[in-house]
């Protein structure tokens, strides 16, 4: 909201639009690519009679406009103070990024601000010296598309060490936890950023060594019952996974939703967090997972209260 709103899709298409208009080659055409390039289908109908019927004052029915430069579109103070805040998430530094001309601006937000209630404690340690050395070399493996070669360590403390070819660079909001997803092999092959000891970019490798790895899916199946806005915020919620869903009567749905077989846990916890406004009905497997993690959860309150 804070920037679309000052310079929305219809300021960039006006802007556009004069800009073509500045070299004196504008016509009635690309006015219409322009518009519908930067803008929106609908435009069509507001924008160039605003412009040609000289509402707007930028431009006349010759395409000919009173502005002599081309506009620009300096960010406001608002808006650099929320950039501000982003500079002060540790992940950011991670990617390089040069944003000094934000120095001496106050946040918009400070980190104390924000409070995860569905997010692990223990995530990635982003000002760590060596992690971010490893991140920077995994994505210039990606980017340039260059082999690299990894030591770490698996779920089992084993020190692993291979030449990999990156596929993609996975983030879990719910872990706070960057993993590496490798091309190539049988199955799709993670590798959890916090676990590598030691990387080395290497050469470029061939385009068809860039096989998508195959992926172990599961399935679940829930009953929704769509109270508070359920059913969108499910969908929302659920968006990074293939869904089929089906109404039922009244307000109730059911709903299959595919996931990596390796990502159960986090899918568990993200369906326990809708409450009764999920009832999991298949499998068998996952509806004892769900009571067993419950079970867990009482356990670890009744406890609290006792003490």
């Amino acid at each position: 909201m804070l920037f679309s709103e000052v310079y929305s899709a219809y300021f960039n298409a006006v802007a556009a639009v004069i800009t073509e208009a500045l070299t004196g080659n504008l016509a009635i055409k690309d006015l219409g690519r322009i518009i519908n390039d930067k803008a929106f289908s609908e435009s069509m109908l507001t924008i160039p009679p605003a412009l040609i019927g000289g509402e707007w004052l930028v431009m006349d029915k010759s395409l000919q406009t009173p502005i002599k430069r081309k506009p620009q579109m300096p960010l406001t103070i608002l808006q650099k103070r929320w950039l501000k805040t982003l500079t002060q998430d540790p992940r950011l530094a991670l990617f390089g990024v040069d944003l000094s001309e934000l120095e001496g601006l106050e946040p918009l937000f400070k980190p104390e601000d924000f409070v995860f209630f569905d997010r692990y404690a223990d995530g990635d340690p982003y000002t760590d010296t060596a992690y971010i050395g490893h991140f920077r070399a995994v994505l210039t493996a990606l980017n340039e598309k260059r082999r690299i070669q990894i030591a770490y360590r698996n779920r089992y403390n084993r020190l692993i060490n291979g030449i990999y070819v990156p596929y993609r660079l996975e983030y879990s909001s719910k872990d706070d936890k960057f993993r590496l997803e490798t091309a190539g092999g049988k199955h799709a092959a993670y590798i959890n950023l916090q676990r590598i000891t030691s990387c080395e970019v290497l050469e470029a490798y061939a385009e068809s060594d860039l096989l998508p790895p195959k992926r172990r899916e599961s399935v679940v199946t829930f009953l929704l019952t769509d109270e508070r806005n359920a059913l969108n915020r499910v969908m929302l919620h659920f968006s990074d996974c293939r869904k089929e869903t089906i109404r039922l009567e009244g307000n109730r749905y059911q709903v299959r939703l595919w996931f990596e077989a390796q990502d159960e846990t986090e899918i568990l916890i993200r369906v326990i967090f809708f409450g009764p406004m999920l009832k999991v009905i298949a499998p068998d497997d996952f509806i004892t997972k769900v009571k067993n993690r419950l079970a867990m959860q009482r356990a670890i309150m009744d406890q609290a209260e006792e003490d």
